[in-house]
């Protein structure tokens, strides 16, 4: 989904950062109101990408029972010996890759106005478990990470940015591997090495609903600005960012010819991420079970599905599914939660799966994708944020 916090693109982002910093800065996040922004009460962007609709098939769906219960994620009052050394094997690689277990992430309030900090304190409060990665979206000259960004990250329960950065915003993936945004990559590249610890760093998720025939946005110009920009802030000194491959992961766009040559190099990708989201409501392109979720395919001789795809060509690579999401069916809340149920299931077929990370919205392009949108879903939704299974350490 083409996607991004409407106040990013409605105030100076230094402007929103001043107003929070302090209040993040001095632990108040914690003391915010518990409870969600009503839907009405926030501002819609007035222009969206919207992935195309399309018809298809998929994988079969899971049984529409859910596991009764999950193991609490609730920390032991004192760690023992074991318990140190496990948490030990479960810490983060130079890659930020968990030991074992997933990452747990999400970009919270997107579409609305609420800063990331306290969007991320609603989500926390709402779904009962902290987040790991927190993901936001900036383009072109916008300065980022924001100082509300970095204050949320250095409070004493650590997180992980996940920034997606359109570099080529109001020119051409052409124009930046050409040279024509070096400026606007090296003052990037100072404010990210001043930034404490490592973050992930998404070059213009999601290009295929870019890609063009020409004008310097096919699908090999983007290779190329997403190669030269690496590069770059590499030779500036950036070390300390890992750096994501987000694709839409939309079928239609899979089978397309110039597919591969948007890859632009394993040496330039740390890891692969995918923005797959589903329907509750049954019927048509995107309704289906967490497999359907990560591996869909209408044929599978002719696309695999995208987590067989990024298996069998990038092995190496862990995968994050970078953004998810399930719309609300309204006519039917339980099969949202049945939806949410598959997941807990499902999850560990799926061993290339690093880390999840939820996009929380109330006025997605396409609807509620909020996990509280009903009771049934949040109870689901609950379940699956205690499972052990994100148990990666930070």
């Amino acid at each position: 989904m083409k996607h991004r916090r409407s106040f990013l693109r409605t105030h100076p982002v230094l402007a929103v950062a001043l107003a929070v910093g302090v209040l993040v800065g001095s632990g108040a996040l914690a003391a915010t109101a518990v409870g969600r922004p009503d839907p009405r009460a926030v501002s819609v962007p007035a222009t969206r990408h919207d992935d195309p609709a399309a018809p298809g098939t998929g994988g079969a769906a899971a049984s529409r029972t859910p596991p009764a219960g999950t193991p609490s994620s609730a920390p032991p009052a004192a760690a023992s010996p074991a318990t140190t050394a496990g948490r030990a094997r479960c810490g983060l690689d130079a890659r930020l890759v968990p030991g074992c277990g997933l990452l747990w992430g999400v970009a919270p309030g997107a579409f609305t106005d609420l800063p990331a900090s306290q969007a991320l304190g609603n989500f926390e409060r709402t779904t009962g478990r902290p987040a790991d990665i927190l993901h936001s979206y900036h383009r072109g000259d916008e300065v980022w990470p924001t100082a509300d960004e970095i204050a949320t990250v250095r409070q004493s329960r650590k997180r992980i940015l996940f920034a997606n950065w359109k570099v080529a915003w109001n020119t051409t993936w052409a124009d930046v591997a050409a040279g024509g945004q070096d400026a606007r990559i090296d003052r990037a590249a100072a404010r990210l090495r001043a930034f404490p610890g490592k973050l992930f760093v998404a070059l213009h998720h999601e290009p295929e609903n870019d890609v063009r025939a020409g004008g310097g946005m096919t699908a090999r110009d983007y290779a190329a600005m997403y190669r030269h920009t690496v590069l770059r802030l590499r030779a500036a000194g950036v070390t300390n960012v890992v750096f994501v491959m987000v694709y839409m992961a939309y079928e239609p766009w899979c089978v397309q010819p110039w597919f591969g040559d948007l890859y632009p190099g394993d040496d330039v990708v740390d890891w692969i991420g995918m923005d797959p989201y589903l329907f509750a409501k049954p019927g048509g392109y995107g309704h289906g079970d967490f497999a359907y979720l990560v591996d869909r395919t209408s044929d599978p001789a002719r696309w695999p599905g995208f987590y067989t795809w990024v298996t069998r060509t990038h092995g190496d690579k862990p995968l994050m599914v970078a953004e998810w999401g399930v719309y609300e069916h309204a006519a039917d809340p339980a099969q949202k939660a049945w939806i949410y149920s598959t997941v807990r299931q499902q999850l560990g077929r799926f061993p290339a799966i690093k880390a999840l990370v939820y996009f929380d919205s109330p006025n997605a392009p396409k609807g509620d994708t909020r996990p509280d949108s009903s009771q049934a879903a949040l109870a689901e939704f609950r379940k699956l944020a205690g499972s052990t299974v994100f148990s990666a350490v930070l």
